[in-house]
């Protein structure tokens, strides 16, 4: 099994009976950045996968609420996950409550699910959930970085998802260092110019074997992504995906069973309504007098 993980800062967890939503927020790990312990990716894993098979039973807000105690107590999910709650009955996205937990949630992570939450409803919102449990299982594997990279990527190319804003998101995910980043934010420059078995190959082992040079540059990728990423230059990415799956046993990314398109729609008018319900009641409670904050105190010390 790969490890590419650095020494991982684990921050302290305070006891259950003391611990609450505003303690999570408001004391948030040192380093924003960090990676968190195995755990923590297991049992978000466990929450996507949840609330993609029971979405359909009830409101999204009431599920976060009920799965909360299947979570084990000795993670920050639970803490989270009330956050969560509580910014669903207000705006009625998860996305929003990710964006607020930056330290807990990778800048992809909710990329991915602003990305599912628009309103054209163009990228599966189960496609999504699944996305991001299989994403969550690939770090608690300690996956290596390039494995999770073109994870990330083929994520953005299949779903046809937004470059620009999404290969930003991936270089702030916490397990790139300095050099991956800066060679993620050269790729989002060159898409559309250079072709991506290019880059790829460019900045791998097999690259100074085949030219008998020196790159000037540390490696990204190994010999063996070399070769297949030479062997797939000019050709459709998803070729390159596909050798990668096959040959390295690199994660493969989720792709959408061809199904009823009325059930496709059903679930777009859910999620809407339960955007839009909890809209109605935020203005409700604007129009008669106002909000009442202090419903939202903390009580004790």
């Amino acid at each position: 099994m790969y490890s590419f993980f650095p020494q991982t800062r684990r921050f302290s967890l305070p006891k259950r009976d003391n611990c609450n939503t505003m303690d999570f927020m408001s004391n948030p790990p040192k380093d924003p950045g960090s990676v968190l312990p195995r755990e923590e990716y297991i049992e978000q894993a466990y929450l996507f996968k949840v609330l993609r098979e029971r979405m359909h039973e009830t409101a999204t807000q009431e599920l976060m609420i009920t799965v909360q105690h299947e979570i084990l107590a000795t993670t920050r999910l639970p803490m989270a996950m009330e956050y969560m709650a509580s910014t669903l009955k207000h705006t009625g996205s998860m996305a929003d409550a990710m964006a607020g937990m930056p330290h807990y949630f990778t800048p992809f992570q909710t990329f991915v699910m602003s990305e599912a939450e628009r309103d054209d409803g163009k990228f599966d919102f189960q496609i999504a959930l699944l996305l991001l449990e299989r994403e969550a299982k690939c770090r608690a594997d300690a996956l290596p970085p390039q494995a999770l990279f073109l994870y990330q990527f083929e994520a953005i190319s299949r779903n046809r998802l937004h470059y620009d804003r999404g290969l930003k998101a991936v270089a702030g995910d916490p397990v790139f260092d300095d050099e991956w980043r800066q060679w993620i934010l050269w790729v989002r420059r060159q898409l559309g110019v250079i072709d991506v078995a290019e880059l790829i190959y460019v900045r791998s082992a097999y690259y100074p074997i085949v030219r008998r040079q020196d790159p000037g540059k540390p490696f990204l990728f190994g010999e063996k992504e070399g070769r297949i990423a030479l062997a797939n230059r000019r050709k459709d990415p998803m070729y390159l995906f596909s050798a990668l799956q096959r040959h390295l046993n690199y994660p493969e990314v989720p792709r959408r069973l061809p199904g009823d398109s009325r059930e496709v729609i059903l679930e777009k008018l859910m999620r809407s309504m339960e955007r839009l319900e909890s809209r109605m009641k935020f203005v409700e409670e604007e129009v008669h007098g106002g909000i009442d904050i202090t419903r939202y105190y903390v009580k004790g010390d």
